[in-house]
């Protein structure tokens, strides 16, 4: 299996809350990720748009997807952990959306550094549009990556 389906088809195991909210990943490559959300009555907020913390738990699955994918090939060896979050709210959302997140730094750097300095700490932006194709979000993460403990 290519590594980038399998990383979309392994996301309920990994991350079982993105699923359990809804998320599905759409594309995964090296350092980008698409995912999307469908509205549904758990994942709405009190005036019937989608729920701030939904919205947050789309961005942050889609940017895993992109650490994911810019660590492909050694992904099952690390262990990412998103240790900063920045969310602006846009416009009121409503109905399925999709969110596209990009790594600052292509794959290859982020693995060289890995190698070098045993870390690495990097940005994922991320934008949420609407059915419309309106920016209803931004998000940035930072992602502090480091090979998985032994023991």
């Amino acid at each position: 299996m290519d590594p980038y389906e399998m990383i979309k088809a392994h996301l309920g195991q990994a991350v079982p809350y993105a699923t359990h909210t809804g998320v599905e990943l759409i594309r995964v490559a090296d350092g980008e990720a698409e995912a999307r959300m469908i509205q549904r009555p758990e994942t709405e907020n009190h005036i019937k748009g989608q729920h701030a913390g939904a919205m947050f738990t789309l961005g942050e699955a889609a940017s895993g997807a992109a650490v994911a994918g810019a660590l492909a090939p050694v992904i099952l060896d690390m262990r990412p952990v998103a240790a900063t979050a920045e969310i602006t709210y846009k416009k009121f959302a409503q109905g399925t959306l999709t969110a596209t997140a990009r790594t600052s730094r292509p794959g290859t750097e982020l693995m060289k550094e890995i190698k070098d300095a045993g870390k690495t700490a990097f940005d994922v932006d991320i934008e949420l549009r609407d059915e419309a194709g309106d920016p209803v979000v931004e998000m940035r993460v930072n992602w502090y990556v480091s090979p998985t403990r032994k023991g």
